[in-house]
């Protein structure tokens, strides 16, 4: 039999808390699942840092690429049921395409590692290579699976999540403004992190979707929809995504990790306790079996071990990670930015190295950017179908989205010890000028 027409003997299913149920059908999908590559995932947490603020995001890159599966799997029966392509070219939805679809759906993320936008940061990794390494190497299960379908479909499920691949109808239900990937993590994070700002009506959005010859867009009727969706989006990012406790314990990782870097490069490292799984991140002369074999419990169990280290410095961020002592943070603005050296001069005068206490951290994200075709990277832009089968850009028919369309939102954050906002480490040495500094930021308050 065909492997990519085989159907499992009955649908199995995954209980699922966003979802319900996750309904898997090929056993392709089945086989991808229990590839030791995406088991990987269970260990591996969708939100790194931000459990240490909302303790209910405990949640995997697993849970959530099953989700995504899920979402992608309701758009191919969507689109085959009231879209069918009844000729080549007519711009309508061919359902040949539906298992590259569930595919990429699902190994969107395969690449991601632990504490993944940090560990990139300090070792140079890019997770979306290595996710294309993962799908189109020999030496992975992942691999093997859909090589089976025919030597060319990894590298073409592959090509869905580098946005190669030529039917943008295809690449959009995975990377888009309002996408698959998008959709599930919004309402997962949302769920997990006990929070509603990232609730919108999943459902109406997609039955409101449709194929066009260029890709993805939508009916009129789910216009205010869709407009719930992108402010939820902005919401999720301003009160979750952006919260300063999380950037907060995300400084303090990097700069662990980057101690731990350093000491290695100075030789300084206890031979006693080589961090032998981060050896090859360290000599940057790593293999794709190497990272493989690295997940959130692996850097926590060398956390662990960090705190008995003779280096204070080291010993002491391993501390403050473990034991969820986040630095504490103000806002910065260009005004502002002047009083930053004098800030370190009276850090580093009560003996912290400013190197690895002090931190500025800037997290940006525009909620919806209209599509500019002279950008350096340009966003497909979100289209709604009119009556007369026109497209017109969400963000001239709505005022909403336009009001926030193509705005940066965020802030840019000094961080520090906490312990130099008490009396007992620095007398009134720091109060002068955090009071000076104080005056300053945007609010008026220091956020905790």
């Amino acid at each position: 039999m065909d492997y990519s027409k085989q159907l499992l003997p009955r649908e199995k299913v995954f209980r699922d808390p966003v979802h319900n149920y996750i309904h898997v059908q090929h056993q392709i999908i089945l086989d991808l699942i229990n590839t030791k590559e995406f088991q990987r995932l269970r260990r591996i947490k969708q939100l790194g840092t931000a459990s240490f603020t909302f303790h209910g995001a405990e949640h995997t890159r697993f849970s959530h690429s099953l989700g995504v599966y899920e979402i992608a799997r309701q758009i191919c029966n969507h689109f085959e049921r009231n879209f069918p392509s009844q000729r080549p070219g007519d711009g309508l939805w061919d359902d040949h395409e539906r298992l590259v679809v569930l595919c990429a759906a699902l190994l969107h993320d395969i690449g991601h590692g632990p504490y993944s936008h940090t560990f990139e940061h300090i070792f140079g990794t890019d997770h979306e290579k290595l996710t294309s390494e993962i799908l189109t190497s020999p030496q992975t299960e992942v691999n093997a699976v859909l090589h089976r379908v025919s030597p060319a479909f990894p590298k073409q499920v592959a090509s869905v999540i580098t946005h190669d691949y030529p039917n943008p109808q295809v690449v959009q239900i995975i990377s888009s403004q309002i996408d698959a990937d998008r959709m599930d993590y919004l309402l997962r994070d949302a769920y997990n992190t006990g929070t509603e700002y990232g609730k919108f009506d999943l459902t109406r959005i997609l039955r409101m979707m449709q194929p066009y010859r260029d890709g993805v867009a939508f009916s009129m009727d789910g216009m205010h929809a869709v407009e719930d969706y992108i402010l939820s989006r902005f919401q999720m990012y301003m009160q979750v995504y952006f919260h300063p406790v999380s950037r907060a314990m995300e400084m303090i990782l990097q700069h662990l990790l980057q101690r731990v870097k350093v000491l290695h490069d100075q030789g300084q490292l206890p031979a006693e306790n080589t961090p032998y799984l981060l050896l090859p991140f360290l000599e940057n002369n790593f293999t794709l079996s190497d990272y493989l074999k690295l997940d959130d419990g692996v850097l926590t169990t060398y956390f662990i071990r960090c705190t008995d280290f003779s280096d204070p410095i080291l010993s002491d961020l391993a501390k403050r990670f473990l034991n969820r002592k986040p630095f504490k943070s103000v806002s910065v603005t260009q005004s502002t930015k002047k009083l930053l050296p004098q800030m370190r001069r009276l850090i580093a005068a009560v003996g912290y190295d400013t190197t690895y206490y002090t931190a500025i951290n800037n997290s940006f994200d525009l909620p919806y950017d209209a599509y500019d075709p002279n950008a350096a990277n340009p966003k497909t832009q979100i289209e709604i179908i009119q009556p007369d089968g026109s497209l017109i850009e969400l963000s001239l028919l709505s005022d909403i989205v336009a009001a926030i369309s193509g705005k940066m939102t965020g802030d840019e954050r000094f961080f520090f010890p906490k312990e130099m906002l008490t009396t007992e480490k620095t007398g009134n040495l720091f109060a002068a000028s955090y009071q000076a500094f104080q005056n300053h930021i945007l609010n008026g308050t220091l956020i905790p």
